[in-house]
């Protein structure tokens, strides 16, 4: 069951979240780079309009909505903006060091190959 109320985004309950949607979201390059800027800005939600990534703006819609639908963060409307913030506690709860093992391994990784910023524009 989700929950929605006047101008509220579906977000699934904690029960809900299931790890195979958890690794689907966390699966794309771009998803993964705004799951780490939420993490490190853990205490204040940030808009959308903050991420300056290389697709379109269609396609950074589809990524915070695949992170959304499958519980990785919350999404509030404050105005017209929608601020982002990362479901730490649930992802935690349900798959202790899950979360800081993907961004420890992502992180290795960029330093390594870097962070995908520089792939093409996606349409």
């Amino acid at each position: 069951m989700t929950t929605r109320t006047s101008r509220a985004l579906d977000h699934p309950v904690r029960e809900e979240i299931r790890l195979e949607g958890v690794l689907h979201a966390l699966s794309d390059p771009m998803r993964l780079l705004i799951v780490r800027a939420l993490a490190a800005e853990a205490e204040a939600a940030q808009s959308c309009s903050v991420f300056d990534l290389p697709v379109s703006k269609s396609t950074l819609t589809h990524h915070f909505r695949v992170l959304r639908e499958n519980g990785v963060i919350n999404q509030i409307y404050r105005g017209t903006a929608k601020m982002n913030s990362l479901r730490r506690d649930d992802l935690d709860a349900l798959f202790p060091g899950l979360l800081d093992s993907v961004l420890t391994a992502y992180s290795s990784q960029s330093a390594r190959i870097g962070d995908g910023r520089d792939r093409p524009a996606e349409d």
